[in-house]
């Protein structure tokens, strides 16, 4: 039985082609606490899906320090993960995991880590969030999901990061909570972090940054575009959502962006479409109405004129390729 005074036990599940960035960013917090406590505060235990030694998305290897099987007094599980985290939601570990959810662990997931909760149904009914880009694809493949764009979120006993230096404010708050605010100062100065973000600081830049644009009227209305996504709106609609004319709005894209509004609205849902044939296993014709588009032929060549490919090409390449990592 612990006590008060005992260390805080952590596990991290590290799922091949990991993200080496979001993986330090929940780890070395810890580190850089028991070091200026000049105590144990922390433990860690690393953990991989088969017991054997995976690579990070990096190449770099690591070795388990705790097996599955026996997983000691631990306090929380952080899931590090990166796309290809679907492949890895077996049911040994789904059921691993509802198993540490039942003993009161708390569990914790970054960058698209909160998949693999997802699956296990260990998300429901608690906000949660993961990386802005896959957002979308998993609010389409669990629609229920209380899901958020911040930068991370803590409900009751669960976590979850949207990944790479989120995961040093997530953690900062962490140990702020247990050790009190001026330890979670000093570490964030240990890590060059001048600011302790909170949880619902932007995961993103802002559009007028995104896009090296500042008119106020062509950034509403770029806004606009990426609300109705799926329930596209015509030039006319979306001119008098911003107050502008269709006229003005045109030279508005004309000037700043090189391209009329109607090509920059399909090019958004185009990118959308390829995050989901990349992110998800919802049928195309689906991913085509997620997008906007009726009627799947057209979708499909749409999609090769401005990929070069067809919708399912590009599904085959990203089960095949390197996965991206964040």
């Amino acid at each position: 039985m612990k006590t008060t005074g005992d260390p805080i036990d952590f596990g991290f599940l590290l799922i091949p082609q990991f993200s080496m960035l979001s993986f330090a960013g929940v780890l070395e917090p810890l580190r850089m606490a028991n070091r200026l406590a000049g105590a144990p505060l922390y433990r860690w235990w690393l953990f991989t899906p088969d017991d054997q030694p995976v690579l990070a998305s990096n190449g770099i290897p690591f070795r388990p320090t705790a097996e599955i099987g026996h997983p000691g007094p631990l306090d929380t599980l952080i899931v590090v993960a990166s796309i290809d985290v679907a492949s890895y939601c077996t049911p040994a570990i789904l059921h691993w995991l509802r198993a540490l959810a039942s003993r009161g662990i708390n569990l914790g997931a970054t960058s698209v880590g909160p998949l693999l909760l997802a699956k296990a149904g260990l998300l429901n009914h608690r906000r949660c969030t993961l990386h802005w880009e896959n957002i979308n694809g998993l609010r389409e493949e669990f629609p229920d999901l209380d899901l958020t764009n911040e930068l991370y979120e803590i409900d009751g006993k669960r976590l979850t990061c949207s990944g790479g230096t989120a995961g040093l404010d997530m953690m900062m708050h962490l140990i702020g909570q247990r050790h009190g605010y001026q330890l979670a100062v000093d570490v964030a100065e240990q890590c060059i972090h001048p600011e302790i973000r909170e949880s619902r600081a932007s995961q993103r830049l802002s559009l007028r940054n995104r896009l090296n644009v500042t008119n106020p009227h062509l950034v509403a209305v770029i806004e606009c575009m990426e609300l109705h996504l799926e329930d596209t709106l015509s030039c006319d609609q979306l001119a008098r959502q911003v107050g502008l004319s269709v006229r003005h709005m045109h030279r508005l894209f004309k000037k700043n962006l090189a391209m009329s509004p109607s090509a920059f609205y399909l090019d958004l849902r185009l990118k959308r479409a390829r995050a989901l044939l990349e992110q998800t296993g919802l049928p195309i014709s689906e991913i085509a109405l997620a997008c906007g588009f009726a009627a799947a032929p057209h979708f499909a060549s749409c999609y090769k004129r401005r990929f070069k490919q067809t919708p399912s090409s590009e599904r085959l390449r990203s089960l095949n390729d390197y996965p991206r990592n964040y």
